[in-house]
């Protein structure tokens, strides 16, 4: 089953894309030219969330600071938040924004960030002493609905901005899973540098919820640095109450096979909700693009 089909097939769908895939972007042609085709091909568009934390970290290095984070969450002083939003809403938005837009045909794009527009509502982060951290609490949609009907592909930085007019670090899923509730996104995405989730024998699973998922970590089956990986899909999925696909950013073939309506990566469903289909929780498939 295309995970677009049904009542949300002409929502938007949100592209996370983080890690290694933000580096060197003038080498990832062909994945601006996938997302490029894959916003063309969606009833509802495309919206493309992106992080930067290597950038960053290179970025504070540089001018001597260290970087600390607490449960993967980036510390983020009152003396780093300016440098924060320049790299995330500067340096990484407007290199993704011209990497999109140097491949020809179909819908420009356009940086904005959590910010913008009431997008998100945000507030400072209530877990430990983060600093200038914050997490999506609301916001409205209609900005990025009107870049999408004015035919823009958003690219949206991870960087909100509280009642107060202060910038805020949001964490780069955190913000994807809560622009997707947001907009009632028809699914989010996961761009990462793995094809999904895999069962014992090493097949790739199709579909799965939270609860298979901690299954397959007590056996050992999910281990490593996959764990936060899958936990976080299921928690996001459960939060934005949408389908969750993790899938390769370095497999643009699968991109353009999810375009024309196959299967890709794994998706993780929410728990609170019964699959529509009928399909069991836990289904091992291949995708065949």
């Amino acid at each position: 089953m295309n995970f677009l089909d049904g009542n949300n097939s002409k929502a938007p769908l949100i592209v996370k894309l983080g890690g290694s895939a933000l580096e060197d972007s003038d080498a990832r042609v062909e994945l601006w030219r996938a997302l490029r085709e894959l916003h063309a091909s969606l009833a509802g568009g495309l919206v493309l969330v992106h992080g930067g934390g290597g950038a960053v970290d290179r970025h504070l290095s540089r001018l001597g600071w260290t970087t600390e984070r607490i449960d993967g969450l980036r510390v983020t002083p009152e003396g780093q938040i300016d440098d924060v939003v320049a790299v995330l809403a500067g340096q990484v938005n407007k290199a993704l924004v011209g990497a999109l837009n140097r491949c020809a045909g179909g819908s420009p794009a356009v940086g904005v960030c959590l910010g913008d527009g009431g997008m998100t509502e945000v507030e400072t982060h209530p877990m430990g002493d983060l600093g200038r951290v914050g997490r999506i609490t609301g916001g409205s949609g209609r900005l990025v609905a009107a870049l999408l009907k004015a035919g823009f592909l958003p690219v949206v930085a991870s960087i909100g901005i509280d009642e107060g007019g202060k910038a805020l670090n949001v964490n780069a899923d955190d913000a994807a899973t809560g622009l997707a509730k947001i907009i009632g996104a028809a699914a989010l995405v996961l761009l990462t540098d793995v094809a999904g989730i895999r069962d014992e024998h090493g097949a790739l699973i199709g579909r799965i919820d939270g609860a298979g998922i901690e299954r397959l970590i007590e056996a050992g089956v999910i281990a490593g640095g996959m764990i936060p990986k899958a936990r976080g899909a299921a928690s996001a999925a459960n939060q934005s109450g949408v389908p969750v696909v993790i899938a390769a950013w370095n497999e643009p073939r699968l991109l353009k096979a999810l375009a024309a309506g196959s299967g890709v990566g794994t998706r993780v469903v929410p728990s609170i909700a019964p699959a529509a289909d009928g399909a069991r929780a836990h289904q091992t498939t291949e995708a065949t693009p």
